[in-house]
């Protein structure tokens, strides 16, 4: 059973800035470093969206539209974690936002595998 675990969200003003986390405590460095891994979000009524990927060797990046320039995902194999800079929020940041394990390089939410129970970021203006 993979052990994700988010932390770092909270309730902030526009034009903040936060950084998420996403520790696995399920796998050593070794294995944990072949997946890609995701950070996803969903807002109160809305379906489950994605924000941003990188893949194993954390140098291939992706960003959804939405928080392309503002976002930064980075990992570190040697502390089986991923994190998720996140500037210059807005109100439509806010949302539950939860970290996934793929071995696959895909945005499709059903393509990840294990998943945290998410971390709630709150943007007010």
């Amino acid at each position: 059973q993979v052990q994700l675990t988010e932390s770092g969200g909270e309730s902030v003003q526009a034009g903040d800035s936060l950084r998420l986390s996403c520790t696995d405590s399920e796998h050593p460095e070794h294995s944990y470093s072949t997946f890609d891994m995701g950070w996803f979000r969903q807002a109160p009524g809305k379906e489950r969206e994605f924000v941003a990927r990188i893949g194993a060797d954390a140098e291939n990046t992706y960003y959804a539209d939405s928080v392309k320039g503002r976002f930064i995902i980075s990992r570190d194999n040697a502390k089986t974690a991923v994190y998720l800079q996140m500037n210059n929020l807005t109100p439509d940041d806010t949302a539950v936002y939860y970290c996934a394990q793929s071995n696959m390089w895909s945005n499709r939410a059903s393509d990840y595998l294990s998943w945290g129970p998410g971390t709630q970021v709150t943007v007010s203006s």
